[in-house]
């Protein structure tokens, strides 16, 4: 292999940029040429392909979003957008990819595959950290960092008016940002989409608060929980509670951007590494995982397929400390 591209698909993560530059600098250190491809597979169907240096990358670990930007196409879902795609990459002579994005990202790589031999490595660049087979995704910690953040200013202003704040935070299909940046600012409740949620029991739980003088709290709700958002759980806790000042804060997008933390960073440079040495030793079909302290291919039917749960232990704690 001579020559890879790179891209970024899907929602925008804090730390994808700090993968691109980790990929093409360990691609150039290997004697193999890099370009970029811009705006995902909508770029790659519209031929935005750019050769990269090691220059173009300086200065950019520290920023948030991604210098190749990313975009949805419908384009792609279709075999002939896709023959497209895959036209453009052999023009342009690139024998492998790069993908950074989640799930969907990876569908479409596994199909570009099939169909038309294109082999792909995927970095998982998710906020939501939904993909079976790593632990932690490049954007968790610092979606979850300033899930925190927030809510610590929140709880200032609630306890200074006696209040209820429910925050809503990302987390369509997966409660993973709602639980664990409920633990760290000490939620009073989690609502996520893999347990029931009961409205009658949160009451329950706030009124006993108030019994105990907690006149202010924080309830955590993931945008997918079954309850239907924090709105509507506000307006069911009015109707049967009138102790608190009830208030709703969406967080919303703010959670995708901002400076990569730390862990972030070595994570995300750790996978750009990782996926470059992973298709010069002949990988492909695969995402970049971390697993304890290794690094490990996870096959993108795994990565994609399979469901990845919640942490009991860690929803025994946050059901045990909000008491």
């Amino acid at each position: 292999m001579k020559r890879i591209g790179i891209f970024t698909s899907g929602g925008d993560a804090p730390g994808m940029n700090a993968c691109i530059r980790a990929a093409v600098r360990t691609a150039l250190a290997n004697g193999l040429e890099v370009y970029g491809i811009y705006r995902g597979y909508l770029g790659m169907i519209e031929g935005d392909i750019v050769p990269l240096q090691s220059s173009d990358v300086s200065n950019i670990i520290q920023r948030g979003g991604t210098i190749l930007k990313t975009a949805r196409s419908d384009e792609f879902r279709t075999p002939e957008g896709r023959s497209k795609a895959a036209e453009n990459l052999k023009k342009f002579g690139i024998e492998g990819l790069v993908c950074i994005g989640g799930d969907g990202s990876f569908k479409g790589a596994s199909v570009l595959y099939e169909e038309h031999g294109i082999k792909t490595i995927g970095a998982p660049g998710t906020i939501d950290n939904d993909l079976y087979g790593t632990d932690s995704t490049i954007g968790y910690d610092t979606a979850v960092n300033t899930v925190v953040e927030a809510v610590d200013k929140l709880r200032d202003t609630a306890a200074s008016h006696n209040r209820l704040f429910i925050v809503e935070v990302m987390g369509r299909d997966a409660g993973f940002i709602a639980l664990r940046s409920g633990i760290a600012c000490g939620a009073e409740a989690i609502l996520v989409p893999e347990t029931p949620t009961y409205i009658d029991g949160l009451i329950q739980k706030l009124r006993e608060g108030w019994s105990r003088k907690k006149h202010s709290s924080i309830v955590i709700v993931a945008e997918g929980d079954e309850s239907g958002g924090a709105y509507q759980v506000a307006d069911a806790v009015k109707k049967n509670f009138d102790k608190y000042d009830v208030r709703v804060t969406i967080l919303g997008h703010i959670q995708r951007g901002g400076s990569p933390s730390a862990y972030d960073r070595v994570l995300a440079s750790e996978m750009g590494y990782a996926a470059v040495k992973g298709l010069i030793s002949g990988k492909y079909n695969v995402m970049v995982g971390r697993q304890g302290r290794e690094i490990v291919y996870v096959p993108f039917e795994k990565a994609i397929k399979h469901n990845k749960e919640l942490n009991k232990y860690l929803l025994e704690i946050a059901e045990t400390l909000s008491r």
